[in-house]
């Protein structure tokens, strides 16, 4: 499963780069914001950091408008990923970047007949939101079940990018079912390092290692 970190923080982003386990990024307007940065320098910045996509949102909602800000945002690297609404426009819009050879992550999803949808439409990722899901009395991981086997059912190419990933056990049934990506906050992905037995091991091995009054170096 790749690792997407969502985020517009270039710290995180050049801290988890580093790790070697990082695949791509997603932002949204909202993260934009928080960050406090102009949009476009922001995004250029991502993309020198990492390889793999980086999700630039459309804030359009018509699909003449949505085409003229796709072709803004895909100038700025070969690894911006133009993120549009799962709405009908949205899907126009994905239609016919995706028909140009542009990445487009369709985002918003909270149904597998969206998800259904945006793989016609021939959507590179599609990303279904398993924290809002779980916060109005759904279970997210059963909407990632149900994409995995319509996808699987029709081999559609359209990858699953399990997004609003609230804690490490949605990564694990994330994982678990089959989907394609995940993209998580940094603390998130941080707190997968984490075990107790791991803390404790190393610090028996150090005290003991500590003991034997030698040194590496």
């Amino acid at each position: 499963m790749k690792f997407f970190v969502d985020t517009a923080e270039i710290e995180p982003i050049r801290e988890l780069a580093a790790t070697g386990l990082l695949d791509g990024v997603t932002t949204n307007p909202s993260l934009i914001a928080k960050s406090g940065r102009d949009f476009m320098e922001v995004t250029r910045e991502i993309c020198g950091i990492v390889d793999g996509p980086v999700s630039a949102e459309v804030v359009a909602l018509d699909h003449e408008t949505m085409m003229k800000e796709a072709e803004i945002l895909r100038k700025i690297a070969e690894n911006v990923c133009i993120k549009v609404p799962l709405t009908v426009d949205g899907l126009k819009t994905c239609k016919a970047l995706t028909g140009e050879g542009t990445m487009v992550n369709v985002t918003l999803c909270f149904s597998a007949n969206q998800a259904l949808l945006a793989a016609k439409a021939g959507a590179s990722f599609i990303s279904p939101f398993v924290g809002r899901h779980d916060d109005n009395g759904f279970d997210g991981m059963d909407l990632i079940e149900d994409i995995r086997l319509i996808y699987d059912n029709y081999n559609f190419a359209t990858e699953i990018l399990v997004a609003s990933v609230r804690h490490t056990t949605h990564v694990l049934q994330a994982a678990k079912i089959g989907a394609d990506v995940m993209t998580a906050p940094p603390k998130v992905i941080h707190d997968l390092f984490k075990h107790v037995l791991t803390d404790k091991g190393i610090e028996g091995f150090m005290a003991d290692w500590a003991k034997t009054g030698q040194s590496i170096l």
